[in-house]
Protein backbone atom coordinates (compact mmCIF):
# COMPACT_ATOMS: atom_id res chain seq x y z
CA UNK A 1 0.00 0.00 0.00
CA UNK A 2 1.36 3.34 -1.10
CA UNK A 3 0.49 6.52 0.83
CA UNK A 4 0.11 9.58 -1.41
CA UNK A 5 -0.61 13.14 -0.30
CA UNK A 6 -0.36 15.14 -3.53
CA UNK A 7 -2.86 15.01 -6.38
CA UNK A 8 -0.12 15.41 -9.02
CA UNK A 9 1.56 12.20 -7.84
CA UNK A 10 -1.79 10.41 -7.70
CA UNK A 11 -2.74 11.50 -11.22
CA UNK A 12 0.53 10.24 -12.68
CA UNK A 13 -0.24 6.85 -11.16
CA UNK A 14 -3.90 6.66 -12.21
CA UNK A 15 -3.02 7.67 -15.78
CA UNK A 16 -0.58 4.75 -15.97
CA UNK A 17 -3.27 2.37 -14.68
CA UNK A 18 -5.80 3.50 -17.24
CA UNK A 19 -3.25 3.31 -20.03
CA UNK A 20 -2.78 -0.32 -19.03
CA UNK A 21 -6.54 -0.87 -19.29
CA UNK A 22 -7.07 -1.24 -15.54
CA UNK A 23 -10.17 -0.06 -13.68
CA UNK A 24 -10.02 2.04 -10.52
CA UNK A 25 -12.34 1.59 -7.53
CA UNK A 26 -12.41 4.29 -4.86
CA UNK A 27 -13.68 4.39 -1.28
CA UNK A 28 -14.03 7.93 0.11
CA UNK A 29 -13.69 8.26 3.90
CA UNK A 30 -12.93 10.77 6.62
CA UNK A 31 -10.86 8.22 8.49
CA UNK A 32 -11.61 6.67 11.89
CA UNK A 33 -12.23 3.48 9.93
CA UNK A 34 -14.44 0.65 11.13
CA UNK A 35 -15.75 -2.59 9.68
CA UNK A 36 -18.36 -0.70 7.68
CA UNK A 37 -15.61 1.11 5.78
CA UNK A 38 -13.67 -2.11 5.36
CA UNK A 39 -16.72 -3.78 3.81
CA UNK A 40 -16.72 -1.03 1.17
CA UNK A 41 -13.01 -1.61 0.54
CA UNK A 42 -13.62 -5.33 0.09
CA UNK A 43 -16.43 -4.59 -2.35
CA UNK A 44 -14.10 -2.31 -4.31
CA UNK A 45 -11.38 -4.97 -4.31
CA UNK A 46 -13.83 -7.46 -5.81
CA UNK A 47 -14.96 -5.07 -8.57
CA UNK A 48 -11.87 -3.14 -9.66
CA UNK A 49 -8.29 -3.85 -10.74
CA UNK A 50 -6.93 -1.04 -8.58
CA UNK A 51 -8.27 0.32 -5.29
CA UNK A 52 -7.77 3.75 -3.75
CA UNK A 53 -8.99 4.67 -0.26
CA UNK A 54 -9.09 8.38 0.59
CA UNK A 55 -8.96 10.00 4.01
CA UNK A 56 -9.92 13.65 4.16
CA UNK A 57 -11.80 15.29 7.02
CA UNK A 58 -13.78 17.78 4.98
CA UNK A 59 -14.33 21.03 6.90
CA UNK A 60 -17.01 22.21 4.47
CA UNK A 61 -19.50 19.54 5.50
CA UNK A 62 -19.38 20.45 9.20
CA UNK A 63 -21.85 23.20 10.08
CA UNK A 64 -20.74 22.96 13.72
CA UNK A 65 -17.03 23.87 14.35
CA UNK A 66 -17.06 21.91 17.61
CA UNK A 67 -18.17 18.78 15.74
CA UNK A 68 -15.26 19.20 13.34
CA UNK A 69 -12.80 19.67 16.21
CA UNK A 70 -14.05 16.50 17.92
CA UNK A 71 -13.94 14.32 14.81
CA UNK A 72 -11.43 11.50 15.48
CA UNK A 73 -8.19 11.56 13.48
CA UNK A 74 -6.59 8.11 13.45
CA UNK A 75 -4.50 7.89 10.28
CA UNK A 76 -1.87 5.50 11.64
CA UNK A 77 -4.48 3.05 12.90
CA UNK A 78 -6.47 3.42 9.68
CA UNK A 79 -3.41 2.49 7.64
CA UNK A 80 -2.86 -0.60 9.81
CA UNK A 81 -6.46 -1.69 9.28
CA UNK A 82 -6.14 -1.29 5.52
CA UNK A 83 -2.83 -3.16 5.35
CA UNK A 84 -4.28 -6.69 4.97
CA UNK A 85 -6.86 -5.63 2.35
CA UNK A 86 -4.44 -5.35 -0.56
CA UNK A 87 -5.34 -1.80 -1.59
CA UNK A 88 -3.04 0.05 -3.95
CA UNK A 89 -3.13 3.61 -2.59
CA UNK A 90 -4.14 5.42 0.56
CA UNK A 91 -4.70 9.01 -0.56
CA UNK A 92 -4.46 11.48 2.33
CA UNK A 93 -4.46 14.96 0.78
CA UNK A 94 -3.62 18.10 2.69
CA UNK A 95 -6.31 20.79 2.76
CA UNK A 96 -4.63 22.85 0.01
CA UNK A 97 -4.85 19.89 -2.38
CA UNK A 98 -8.64 20.05 -2.08
CA UNK A 99 -9.25 23.73 -1.39
CA UNK A 100 -6.30 25.74 -2.74
CA UNK A 101 -5.98 29.48 -2.17
CA UNK A 102 -8.75 31.27 -4.03
CA UNK A 103 -11.07 28.25 -4.18
CA UNK A 104 -14.58 29.65 -4.57
CA UNK A 105 -16.77 26.96 -6.15
CA UNK A 106 -19.58 25.14 -4.36
CA UNK A 107 -21.73 22.36 -5.80
CA UNK A 108 -25.29 22.47 -4.52
CA UNK A 109 -27.92 19.75 -5.06
CA UNK A 110 -31.61 20.46 -4.55
CA UNK A 111 -34.45 17.99 -4.12
CA UNK A 112 -32.85 14.96 -2.46
CA UNK A 113 -30.88 17.25 -0.12
CA UNK A 114 -34.04 18.92 1.21
CA UNK A 115 -35.25 17.96 4.67
CA UNK A 116 -33.82 15.26 6.95
CA UNK A 117 -30.12 16.08 7.50
CA UNK A 118 -30.40 18.87 4.93
CA UNK A 119 -32.55 20.89 7.33
CA UNK A 120 -30.68 20.05 10.51
CA UNK A 121 -27.19 20.55 9.06
CA UNK A 122 -27.28 23.67 6.83
CA UNK A 123 -24.61 23.58 4.12
CA UNK A 124 -23.66 19.99 4.91
CA UNK A 125 -24.65 18.48 1.58
CA UNK A 126 -23.08 21.34 -0.38
CA UNK A 127 -19.82 20.41 1.33
CA UNK A 128 -20.37 16.72 0.59
CA UNK A 129 -21.22 17.30 -3.07
CA UNK A 130 -18.21 19.57 -3.58
CA UNK A 131 -15.61 17.34 -1.94
CA UNK A 132 -16.95 14.14 -3.51
CA UNK A 133 -16.74 15.72 -6.96
CA UNK A 134 -13.18 16.88 -6.29
CA UNK A 135 -12.05 13.48 -5.05
CA UNK A 136 -13.71 11.51 -7.84
CA UNK A 137 -11.94 13.72 -10.37
CA UNK A 138 -8.60 13.57 -8.57
CA UNK A 139 -8.70 9.78 -8.26
CA UNK A 140 -10.13 9.31 -11.79
CA UNK A 141 -12.51 6.74 -10.28
CA UNK A 142 -14.33 4.26 -12.49
CA UNK A 143 -16.49 3.17 -9.56
CA UNK A 144 -16.96 4.35 -5.99
CA UNK A 145 -18.65 2.67 -3.02
CA UNK A 146 -21.04 4.18 -0.48
CA UNK A 147 -22.87 2.60 2.44
CA UNK A 148 -26.64 2.83 2.68
CA UNK A 149 -26.48 4.04 6.29
CA UNK A 150 -25.93 7.57 4.95
CA UNK A 151 -28.75 7.10 2.46
CA UNK A 152 -29.51 10.76 1.84
CA UNK A 153 -25.82 11.36 1.16
CA UNK A 154 -25.85 8.43 -1.28
CA UNK A 155 -28.75 9.99 -3.19
CA UNK A 156 -27.01 13.38 -3.26
CA UNK A 157 -23.88 11.79 -4.72
CA UNK A 158 -25.92 9.90 -7.32
CA UNK A 159 -27.56 13.18 -8.36
CA UNK A 160 -24.18 14.93 -8.69
CA UNK A 161 -22.73 12.15 -10.86
CA UNK A 162 -25.81 12.06 -13.09
CA UNK A 163 -26.18 15.84 -13.44
CA UNK A 164 -22.49 16.59 -14.06
CA UNK A 165 -21.98 13.64 -16.44
CA UNK A 166 -19.21 12.16 -14.30
CA UNK A 167 -18.05 8.77 -15.53
CA UNK A 168 -17.96 7.16 -12.09
CA UNK A 169 -20.38 4.33 -11.27
CA UNK A 170 -21.93 4.66 -7.80
CA UNK A 171 -22.17 1.32 -6.00
CA UNK A 172 -24.44 1.17 -2.94
CA UNK A 173 -23.53 -1.31 -0.19
CA UNK A 174 -25.74 -2.50 2.71
CA UNK A 175 -25.47 -0.90 6.15
CA UNK A 176 -23.03 -2.81 8.37
CA UNK A 177 -24.14 -3.23 11.98
CA UNK A 178 -22.59 -4.20 15.28
CA UNK A 179 -23.68 -7.48 16.83
CA UNK A 180 -26.27 -5.58 18.88
CA UNK A 181 -27.75 -3.94 15.77
CA UNK A 182 -26.23 -0.46 16.05
CA UNK A 183 -25.27 0.89 12.62
CA UNK A 184 -21.49 1.28 12.46
CA UNK A 185 -20.29 4.88 12.46
CA UNK A 186 -17.09 6.71 13.33
CA UNK A 187 -19.20 8.82 15.68
CA UNK A 188 -19.88 5.75 17.83
CA UNK A 189 -16.35 6.17 19.20
CA UNK A 190 -17.57 9.27 21.04
CA UNK A 191 -20.30 7.47 22.96
CA UNK A 192 -19.48 6.77 26.57
CA UNK A 193 -19.96 3.28 27.99
CA UNK A 194 -23.49 3.93 29.26
CA UNK A 195 -24.59 5.64 26.05
CA UNK A 196 -23.04 2.91 23.92
CA UNK A 197 -25.10 0.33 25.81
CA UNK A 198 -28.25 2.38 25.19
CA UNK A 199 -27.53 3.25 21.55
CA UNK A 200 -28.87 0.04 19.91
CA UNK A 201 -32.37 1.10 20.98
CA UNK A 202 -32.44 3.37 17.92
CA UNK A 203 -32.21 0.35 15.60
CA UNK A 204 -34.85 -1.62 17.51
CA UNK A 205 -37.29 1.31 17.51
CA UNK A 206 -36.64 1.89 13.80
CA UNK A 207 -37.33 -1.77 12.99
CA UNK A 208 -40.50 -1.76 15.09
CA UNK A 209 -41.84 1.33 13.31
CA UNK A 210 -40.90 -0.08 9.91
CA UNK A 211 -42.67 -3.35 10.72
CA UNK A 212 -45.82 -1.50 11.77
CA UNK A 213 -45.86 0.52 8.55
CA UNK A 214 -45.10 -2.51 6.35
CA UNK A 215 -48.17 -4.22 7.82
CA UNK A 216 -50.38 -1.27 6.92
CA UNK A 217 -50.31 0.59 10.24
CA UNK A 218 -50.97 4.33 10.48
CA UNK A 219 -47.76 6.13 9.48
CA UNK A 220 -48.23 9.26 11.59
CA UNK A 221 -48.99 7.23 14.71
CA UNK A 222 -46.05 4.90 14.08
CA UNK A 223 -43.66 7.85 13.78
CA UNK A 224 -45.00 9.54 16.92
CA UNK A 225 -44.78 6.31 18.91
CA UNK A 226 -41.21 5.73 17.70
CA UNK A 227 -40.04 9.22 18.66
CA UNK A 228 -41.64 8.87 22.09
CA UNK A 229 -39.95 5.49 22.56
CA UNK A 230 -36.52 6.99 21.90
CA UNK A 231 -37.08 9.80 24.39
CA UNK A 232 -38.40 7.33 26.97
CA UNK A 233 -35.26 5.23 26.48
CA UNK A 234 -33.04 8.17 27.43
CA UNK A 235 -32.16 9.85 24.14
CA UNK A 236 -31.62 13.60 24.46
CA UNK A 237 -33.56 14.71 21.37
CA UNK A 238 -35.00 13.41 18.10
CA UNK A 239 -34.19 15.58 15.09
CA UNK A 240 -36.50 13.63 12.82
CA UNK A 241 -38.34 10.36 12.39
CA UNK A 242 -39.78 10.36 8.87
CA UNK A 243 -41.01 8.21 6.02
CA UNK A 244 -39.62 9.29 2.63
CA UNK A 245 -40.09 7.93 -0.89
CA UNK A 246 -37.22 6.06 -2.51
CA UNK A 247 -35.24 7.22 -4.43
CA UNK A 248 -36.44 10.86 -4.62
CA UNK A 249 -36.80 11.26 -0.82
CA UNK A 250 -40.12 13.09 -0.85
CA UNK A 251 -42.19 13.06 2.39
CA UNK A 252 -44.83 10.31 2.50
CA UNK A 253 -47.96 10.25 4.64
CA UNK A 254 -48.67 6.65 3.65
CA UNK A 255 -46.50 3.80 2.40
CA UNK A 256 -48.19 3.68 -0.99
CA UNK A 257 -44.92 3.13 -2.88
CA UNK A 258 -41.35 2.07 -2.04
CA UNK A 259 -39.90 4.23 0.70
CA UNK A 260 -37.48 4.42 3.59
CA UNK A 261 -37.87 5.23 7.23
CA UNK A 262 -35.25 7.71 8.48
CA UNK A 263 -34.23 8.67 12.00
CA UNK A 264 -31.71 11.05 13.56
CA UNK A 265 -31.45 11.33 17.33
CA UNK A 266 -29.00 12.67 19.90
CA UNK A 267 -27.46 10.57 22.65
CA UNK A 268 -24.79 11.87 25.04
CA UNK A 269 -23.92 14.69 22.62
CA UNK A 270 -23.58 12.36 19.62
CA UNK A 271 -25.96 12.49 16.65
CA UNK A 272 -26.92 8.99 15.46
CA UNK A 273 -28.67 8.30 12.15
CA UNK A 274 -30.17 5.17 10.64
CA UNK A 275 -32.69 4.09 8.01
CA UNK A 276 -34.60 1.06 6.75
CA UNK A 277 -36.55 0.29 3.57
CA UNK A 278 -40.32 0.20 3.92
CA UNK A 279 -42.92 -1.13 1.52
CA UNK A 280 -46.44 -2.13 2.48
CA UNK A 281 -47.10 -5.83 2.16
CA UNK A 282 -49.65 -6.07 -0.63
CA UNK A 283 -52.41 -8.60 -0.10
CA UNK A 284 -54.63 -9.66 -2.95
CA UNK A 285 -58.30 -8.99 -2.27
CA UNK A 286 -60.82 -11.82 -2.27
CA UNK A 287 -62.30 -10.46 -5.49
CA UNK A 288 -58.90 -10.43 -7.19
CA UNK A 289 -58.36 -14.05 -6.22
CA UNK A 290 -61.63 -15.22 -7.76
CA UNK A 291 -61.40 -17.10 -10.99
CA UNK A 292 -63.97 -16.89 -13.73
CA UNK A 293 -65.29 -20.21 -14.92
CA UNK A 294 -65.79 -20.51 -18.70
CA UNK A 295 -69.42 -20.48 -19.82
Amino acid sequence: MRIIRRKSELRDLTKSWHRAGETIGVVLTMGALHDGHLSLVKAARSRADRVIVTIFVNPRQFNNPEDLAKYPKTEDNDARMLGPLDIDVLYVPEAEEIYPTGFSTTISVSGVSDGLCGDDRPGHFDGVATVVTKLLLQTDADCTFFGEKDYQQLQVVRRVVADLDLKTEIVACPTVREDDGLAMSSRNLRLGAAAREMAPVIGRVLESAASTIRQGGNVAQALTTASQALMAAGFDAVDYFELRSDPDLQPMAAASRPGRLFVAAWLNGVRLIDNLPVQVELRASADARKTVEPV
